[in-house]
């Protein structure tokens, strides 16, 4: 008979008698058989049906541990809400990633965060969703997709037009979508994929459509001439969050694309408009003298006395030949520069608002590829910073130039394209957020959202209390086709009207209505190009995902929005916003930010440092060699420009110089929440993975050691540890205190989500206190003669092992349910099919257990074996010194009269002679350390080490 045949006839075992006989017959099949009390069928059959090895290895092997159990926890539906529980419902959505490329240490840090917080309501008995999704990240994708058709085939979007475009990034969208649901399965992420979203998917674009819609029909949502953020790169509006600022102190030459030579920044051009009716002349400064050519106005203070004379007068404009009028202004600073200010009300946002207060003309001379446009004469079609030299040149020649000096200015970029921005009026959508920020600066204010950390509350309110109104139009091919059209009527065709609809239908009986005509007499029905800003459509997320704008379910509002606070405007502020104006509440209550993850030198990751690194490169571990491959196909996909391949080519040599050792996915996510998630940098050191490797094999070691003792001790299986409390050691007593202290911790420190104190106390207690010292007192126990002092150590190693492997579950989810799977159960715990639907060890259960006296009387011993390690570490002793312990306390004799036996073995000394007084041995022959509190410790050897009891060298 096999092993799988015995498995397949194994049955529920009424008694222990009956489980033991069971064991003994087919002991020579291995087959690990789990008894329950509560007539828990045998977890074998699950590990077969599963297909993973009923051994247990005898060396803890990340790739193996890893490779099928999460196929197998899908399949079970163990990520599904259970609707049967009583529990508060726990709901989460994953921050969307974009579908640009795979995920990197940044989306990992967010994805363990929530999976911990998901795996640990979800064992607390809540019921629990979690919904996955990927953003179609408009702006992002067209242009990683652009770079690959002309990397590949020299080729643009143009060239090709917008449909087969379309083509392209759909498959670009499918290939690295499946990308990143690979990623996060292999992060171990429990998400309920039934309920998976695609922000460009029906269901989604039905819901950015209505809200579209529903915000229009509120008069939230307007048409108008605006300056806007302009990349020419991009050719479209990008808000005003996407622009980074980069401050220049004097001249700077800063690389900007489509320019073979760098581009001058930080010096201020002073040129000269002459007067048109007399002589004289008005100084003005600028930074960027190609704008000139725009000038409609001079602006002066009204009270500044140099100038007051020429308000109202003119000044001649020399390359377009205009008059422009001298106008006056209170925002003039008159001692800024010389008190006169060049007025370009189509290219800064400041003299836009002065050209609708004095009405001036708005001339645009950039157009939107960032040329000089038809109306900048002789300089037509230069490129703008080309343009600017010829300017100046121009300005010279005709004796205008009054100089140039430096100036600190801060230039605005494009975080997309790395383009310079320029403001140009267009026509765009806006979104009128006024009174929907007032609402959400006063949901913080008075309590009703919570943000944690608090300080990002003065930056909530900062953002807030000066919000513009949202542009949301973007000049795009990928993203949602805006749901607004224009309309006109047979009655009147020289005029239209904007409509906001679900359809061509629903448009033309609007239209209809709103000019008063018959909707056979709209003849003409045309949808915006335009797409809408990607961020609208992710504000939508938290209750698109849950049914909006249907009735959505009973999940909503969600428990908790956790992301990093990079993205605290960009995406939470808009999700409250938008949230609370269409569904009528706020999207959820509680909002949790985490810092951003920096290198082991404090630096950001970032491409232009070359220092990215991939959790699949740590999970699975990767050669110098690949990680160089890797960086050249991200080259030619188009996600690296040729700087960015060559800084990560340097970057990985230094940092990974033997390439990355394989530490599996449960130390990466063990590491990354071993850091403060809250601190606004996050520092992440590789090492420390392998470190948690090696302690993910520490606890494997300690499984095996209980496996095997509980072979040869089958009986302490047979009762829990309640019915055992009378027959269990002190040092039983103290690692099951020391337990109570520990699921105490960690239950605190995740309800806080202070997952740096969980994990700690996690390490402390398993690796020092269970393995490196409750284990071992135990091997002499095992070996000894007393068999139910072994039986209650072994029952005591798997009490503690099970449930700290309970506890640690949502950090490590794979390595604790292959030990969960290959260790047996006392007699009266819970058993369930899986460790992710077990129940998780509380405070309340374990509090019985606590005995802080206990554990400050042990303590004394752990200090005095430590004090002696140190001393034998630090003189080099290397045989078994005899230990002379001085103390003139009789608590601490009776103290370590009760464990020579466990000091000796963990102290790795000889023998251990207590007195009360002083050791008549020769002070000139020993070396000695504090211990503890009321008298000193002697080491003797052939060198005598003298230890005292206070913890400082005698």
């Amino acid at each position: 008979m096999g092993c799988r045949d015995v498995i397949s006839k194994c049955r529920i075992f009424n008694t222990c008698k009956e489980y033991l006989l069971f064991k003994a017959v087919y002991k020579a099949h291995e087959c690990q058989i789990r008894y329950c009390s509560d007539r828990c069928a045998t977890t074998d059959t699950n590990r077969i049906v599963k297909g993973a090895s009923s051994r247990f290895s005898a060396v803890y092997n990340p790739k193996d541990v890893e490779s099928s159990w999460y196929n197998w926890w899908e399949k079970q539906g163990y990520f599904l809400p259970n609707t049967a529980a009583t529990a508060k419902p726990y709901s989460m959505v994953l921050p969307p990633p974009n579908v640009t490329g795979s995920l990197h240490l940044g989306h990992a840090l967010t994805c363990t965060i929530q999976d911990v917080l998901a795996r640990w309501h979800r064992m607390l008995g809540h019921s629990v969703v979690w919904v996955p999704g990927m953003d179609h990240a408009g702006i992002a994708t067209q242009v990683v997709v652009e770079k690959k058709l002309w990397q590949e085939q020299k080729l643009t979007r143009h060239d090709i037009g917008r449909d087969r475009f379309m083509e392209e990034v759909w498959r670009w969208k499918e290939e690295k979508g499946k990308l990143i649901a690979a990623q996060l399965r292999r992060l171990g992420l429990s998400l309920d994929w039934s309920k998976e979203m695609f922000t460009l998917d029906p269901v989604q674009s039905e819901a950015v459509t209505e809200g579209f819609v529903r915000l229009f029909d509120a008069d939230l949502i307007y048409r108008a001439n605006s300056l806007v953020n302009w990349s020419c790169c991009l050719q479209s509006a990008i808000s005003d969050i996407e622009v980074n600022f980069k401050e220049v102190k004097g001249a700077t030459a800063i690389n900007v694309p489509g320019y073979v030579e760098p581009v001058e920044f930080g010096v201020l051009t002073n040129f000269a408009y002459k007067l048109c009716d007399r002589d004289g002349e008005i100084v003005v400064s600028t930074t960027r003298p190609e704008t000139m050519l725009g000038d409609t106005a001079v602006a002066v203070h009204p009270l500044d006395s140099r100038y007051k004379s020429l308000i109202g007068e003119h000044v001649w404009h020399p390359f377009r030949e205009q008059r422009i009028p001298v106008i006056c202004d209170d925002f003039v600073d008159p001692d800024l520069g010389t008190g006169a200010v060049k007025i370009t009300p189509a290219h800064d946002s400041v003299d836009f608002e002065v050209g609708k207060r004095h009405n001036l003309e708005m001339v645009s001379v950039i157009n939107e590829k960032g040329e000089l446009n038809e109306k900048c004469g002789v300089f037509s079609n230069l490129k703008r910073f080309e343009g600017r030299k010829c300017i100046v040149e121009q300005l010279a020649a005709l004796d205008l130039l009054r100089g140039k000096q430096n100036h600190t200015m801060k230039v605005p970029f494009c975080s997309r394209s790395g383009d310079v921005i320029e403001l140009l009026v267009k026509p765009q959508w806006f979104v009128n957020v006024n009174e929907m920020a007032y609402r959400a600066l006063r949901a913080v204010q008075e309590g009703e959202l919570k943000i944690d950390p608090p300080e990002f509350e003065k930056t909530w309110y900062d953002w807030l209390h000066d919000v513009r109104d949202w542009c949301v139009s973007r000049q795009l091919w990928w993203g949602h086709q805006i749901p607004a059209y224009e309309c006109s009527s047979i009655m009147n065709l020289q005029s239209s009207i904007w409509v906001a609809a679900r359809s061509v239908d629903e448009a033309r009986h609007k239209a209809a209505r709103r000019l008063n005509v018959l909707e056979s007499d709209i003849l003409s029905v045309r949808q915006d190009v335009d797409v809408l800003d990607t961020w609208f459509s992710s504000a939508l997320f938290p209750f698109s995902a849950l049914g909006w704008p249907e009735k959505t379910d009973k999940y909503y509002p969600l428990t908790l929005m956790e992301t990093g606070h990079d993205i605290l405007f960009f995406w939470v502020a808009r999700m409250v916003m938008l949230g609370a104006q269409l569904t009528g509440q706020l999207p959820f209550k509680n909002i949790l930010l985490h810092g951003i993850i920096c290198d082991s030198q404090g630096r950001k990751m970032s491409k232009s440092l070359g220092n990215v690194v991939f959790p699949e490169d740590i999970i699975s571990g990767i050669s110098l060699e690949d990680l160089n491959l890797q960086a050249h196909k991200h080259f030619e996909s188009g996600l690296l420009s040729a700087s960015e391949l060559e800084k990560t080519l340097d970057g990985q040599m230094k940092m990974f110089p033997k390439g990355i050792a394989e530490c599996g996915a449960d130390a990466l996510r063990f590491t990354l929440c071993s850091a403060n998630i809250k601190s606004h940098f996050i520092t992440f050191d590789v090492q420390q993975c392998h470190a948690n490797k090696l302690f993910c094999n520490k606890i494997w070691q300690a499984s095996k050691y209980t496996r095997m003792h509980l072979e040869r001790f089958p009986a302490a299986l047979c009762c829990d540890l309640d019915t055992s409390r009378g027959d269990l050691s002190k040092l039983d007593r103290w690692i099951l205190s020391r337990l109570a202290h520990m699921v105490s911790e960690v239950n605190k420190a995740l309800g806080t989500s202070d997952f740096h104190f969980a994990t700690s106390a996690l390490k402390t207690f398993l690796y020092s206190e269970f393995c490196d010292i409750y284990l071992e007192t135990t091997k002499p126990v095992v070996k000894g003669p007393d068999v139910q002092a072994a039986v209650m150590a072994c029952r005591t190693l798997l009490g503690c092992l099970d449930t700290a492997i309970h506890a640690l579950s949502p950090f490590m989810p794979f390595v604790t349910e292959e030990l969960y799977q290959h260790l047996p159960h006392l007699e009266g715990h819970h058993c369930s099919e899986s460790i992710i639907v077990a129940p998780y060890p509380t405070s309340q259960q374990w509090e019985v257990w606590r005995d802080v006296n206990l554990e400050n009387e042990v303590q004394l011993m752990i200090n005095m074996i430590s004090a002696v390690r140190r001393l034998k570490t630090r003189h080099s002793i290397r045989d078994k010194p005899e230990v002379h312990i001085v103390t003139s306390s009789a608590l601490e004799q009776e103290v370590y009269s009760e464990h020579l036996l466990v000091m000796k073995a963990l102290a790795g000394c000889g023998d251990i002679v207590l007195s009360a007084y002083e050791s008549p041995v020769q002070r000139d022959s020993c070396v000695s350390e504090a211990v503890g509190p009321s008298g000193c410790v002697h080491l003797v050897v052939k060198v005598v080490c003298f230890v005292s009891v206070h913890g400082q060298l005698l």
